[in-house]
């Protein structure tokens, strides 16, 4: 019946849905197992729970064939590996890292626990190189900077795939020390938005650079956990071992939450807020933490992970929790959406708290610090008065109130919206001084006389 050398067992308790229950002594959390059903078919599990006597084992797959009396449980004494090779871009493989592109899986050069630790923090090197995405809202006003962790924070039926779609078509770094390579995790996604992003990496050209893992909603909902721990150990060793600058698009960390839960439900574990475990905040981080970079080693890993606020709601505990370990937010703003405004980037509630790290002379342009601080203050006046005159009326403003209210509308239909279209980071600093030209000069309180002497347009309106 059991055999402790071949750690082979056929002491299967019961089987509940996904969960197998094998009554048994010495595997290991997190441990992966081998189901082997009576006609010789093979499914692959993982320990996610344990007794002093039981190890409840998840499949990976139906279990509705596997038969207590007739299945046994091999268990492999190691945790689920990443097999890394240099050939990995270019591929497609599902949550579990097998391939999924009708391809064989590449031969490895070594293999890795997908349970990668956070950097540790005496070795991280200060993320300093500006990652340019074509999107002004984020280039101009809330820049990623190269190792940094920058969610998308969205909301249901929000374009937060279409703006990823764009970041993945047109990121690239300015600085040339180190070849580019995007790594993506899909996490519960439809069979729509799964042929959306494998369209956005064949048509742009960027699948040649990038490995894709897919884990849809009709997959194993352990494999949403497994997901972003596969695309994290491969791009740590793109990053580095191989040396290049990766940029891990991870979405949607609200059904990787979900998965969570339900696992955490499972296992009948003590709910926290709003059915969430208590460790999710622990798990958050343990994915997170591994971006950034490392001294003496010249790759880096630049995190974009991607949230759907439940409601709207941005005290939820996955984008409050979210909050609390990255070091920003891009919000996608309802309002705008409505309007027509895409990418619908709100950048008031925005923040990139490393942006100062990456811009400025030598990085993208000496007057960018300065001109992004104009362009927030002037758009909050802005808006300011769109209130305003939503009381009193537009007539009762003054000229320069008015002028303030023509700049919040040309704003988000010049600035922020672009209808899919990428630009440089000169032509987005060059966009916000055509912007800021409509102002009085007296009103550019934020920027140095010379600088505003030397980048704004010479027109006849300015005064």
């Amino acid at each position: 019946m059991k055999d402790l050398f071949s750690r082979s067992w056929r002491t299967i308790d019961s089987v509940n849905g996904p969960l197998i229950f094998v009554k048994m002594a010495g595997a290991a959390l997190g441990e992966m197992a081998t189901v082997v059903l009576a006609d010789g078919s093979r499914r692959t599990g993982q320990v996610i729970g344990l007794d002093e006597s039981t190890a409840i084992v998840q499949v990976f797959g139906p279990t509705e064939k596997i038969s207590p009396a007739t299945t046994s449980v091999r268990f492999r004494g190691e945790g689920v590996m990443a097999n890394l090779s240099p050939l990995l871009l270019g591929r497609v493989f599902n949550g579990s890292g097998e391939p999924i592109d009708g391809a064989e899986a590449p031969h490895p050069v070594e293999k890795r626990d997908v349970n990668g630790s956070a950097i540790n923090p005496v070795r991280r090197d200060v993320p300093s190189d500006f990652i340019q995405t074509g999107i002004s809202a984020i280039d101009g006003m809330n820049t990623l900077v190269r190792g940094q962790k920058l969610p998308i924070f969205s909301g249901a039926g929000l374009p937060a795939n279409e703006l990823a779609g764009m970041i993945i078509s047109n990121a690239k770094t300015l600085k040339k020390d180190g070849e580019f390579s995007i790594v993506f995790a899909g996490m519960g996604i439809t069979a729509m938005e799964a042929e959306f992003f494998m369209d956005v990496f064949e048509s742009s050209g960027a699948l040649g650079h990038s490995v894709v893992f897919l884990n849809r909603a009709d997959d194993p909902v352990i494999e949403r956990l497994l997901a972003p721990r596969f695309a994290l150990t491969v791009a740590e060793y793109l990053a580095f071992d191989i040396g290049m600058h990766v940029l891990a698009v991870l979405t949607d960390m609200t059904q990787y939450c979900n998965a969570l839960r339900e696992v955490s439900s499972t296992r009948e574990e003590l709910p926290g807020r709003r059915g969430y475990p208590g460790y999710m905040y622990t798990d958050l981080a343990g994915i997170y933490e591994r971006a950034g970079r490392i001294m003496g080693k010249n790759g880096s890993i630049t995190q974009l992970p991607i949230l759907t606020m439940p409601d709207d709601d941005i005290t939820h505990p996955i984008p409050d929790l979210t909050g609390y370990i990255t070091e920003g937010q891009i919000t996608l703003d309802r309002d705008l959406h409505r309007k027509g405004v895409s990418p619908p980037i709100n950048v008031q509630p925005s923040l990139s708290r490393l942006m100062g790290l990456g811009i400025g002379p030598k990085k993208t342009r000496e007057d960018h610090p300065r001109l992004s601080d104009q362009l927030y203050m002037s758009y909050s006046i802005g808006l300011e008065q769109r209130r305003v005159a939503a009381v009193i009326g537009e007539e009762s403003l003054s000229a320069t109130d008015k002028t303030y209210l023509k700049f919040a509308d040309d704003f988000e239909w010049k600035f922020i919206n672009q209808q899919g279209e990428s630009r440089t980071i000169e032509e987005t600093l060059d966009l916000a001084w055509e912007l800021l030209a409509m102002l009085p000069k007296t009103e550019l309180v934020r920027i140095d006389r010379e600088m505003v002497a030397k980048y704004l347009p010479k027109t006849e309106d300015v005064k």
